[in-house]
């Protein structure tokens, strides 16, 4: 983890109701080796479960000048938006009617 990832991951922890897996693995497929199944999963740059406001955000630290990246993670995101959702359900244990939104964190001067 970088530095500016370490900031953000303070910051969304200073939040005592919020707990945070960072690098978490998405699949959209059940298994156990997320390899099998190229395209079809991600490595999330930190999971923020909000128990208090009962959500789920995905977030994406970048601090590049070039948003590509982010914008085709955002992009396959939301391709696969139910299958990510049940994905979150089945293997994060996360209650089917928790919101799930995507949460970017950029420097101001990207």
């Amino acid at each position: 983890m970088d530095y500016y990832q370490g900031v953000v991951t303070d910051y969304l922890r200073a939040d005592r109701a919020v707990f945070v897996n960072i690098e978490c693995c998405i699949q959209l497929d059940e298994g156990g080796n997320p390899d099998e199944f190229p395209g079809r999963h991600w490595y999330c740059d930190a999971v923020a479960v909000n128990f208090r406001d009962r959500a789920v955000f995905l977030c994406e630290i970048t601090y590049s000048a070039a948003q590509d990246a982010l914008l085709r993670r955002l992009k396959a995101w939301h391709s696969h938006w139910d299958e990510l959702k049940v994905a979150l359900v089945r293997d994060l244990h996360v209650p089917s009617d928790w919101k799930v939104r995507p949460w970017a964190f950029i420097p101001e001067a990207c």
